[in-house]
């Protein structure tokens, strides 16, 4: 069984006002995804190891970077952001990645998205509201996408914990 490597992740402080507590729980969720994927190879990142989910690590990092594009790009700025991996024929294709993706260019496009949705949100308050529109046609202050990013994260994470120890076998963080 290999065992994980358990980098720093730092929770936000118990006492921590708002935004830096919804800023601390998100850089958190970010990086037990980045740990979960720690150690593998392109091959084992492709694993669907959870029968009959489709998961992957590979595909739900590709995911999380079409999420972050989509709510701190498409919605907060109103940015022209269009799907990264989502196509007409498969608009999950995010979830679907083929044998030639690979973590090297799954985890540099999650991480670039990740650097401007740092960006973007930093030009916003808590109550300020989307440019952008949601897919239901409705705009969001800055609070509610932090807090469903949190959401978003920390529901992919326990998918992710699924997949992982099923490649493996290991457990933890």
């Amino acid at each position: 069984m290999t065992g994980m490597t358990t980098p720093e992740r730092t929770e936000p402080a118990i006492d921590a006002a708002e935004r830096p507590m919804l800023e601390g729980w998100l850089e958190y969720h970010r990086a037990t995804l980045a740990i979960k994927c720690e150690g593998l190879d392109d091959a084992q990142l492709r694993k669907a190891s959870v029968p009959p989910a489709e998961f992957t690590l590979l595909g739900l990092v590709r995911h999380m970077a079409e999420v972050e594009r989509g709510w701190f790009r498409a919605v907060l700025t109103g940015e022209d952001a269009p799907p990264i991996y989502g196509t007409d024929e498969d608009p999950d294709a995010d979830f679907h990645p083929g044998e030639s993706d690979t973590w090297e260019e799954a985890r540099a496009t999650w991480l670039a998205e990740i650097a401007q949705a740092r960006t973007n949100a930093a030009k916003y308050g808590l109550d300020d509201l989307s440019v952008g529109l949601s897919r239901s046609g409705k705009q969001f202050n800055l609070r509610w996408i932090y807090t469903h990013m949190i959401e978003e994260y920390a529901r992919h994470n326990g998918h992710a914990d699924l997949v992982r120890e099923r490649i493996d076998g290991a457990t933890g963080v």
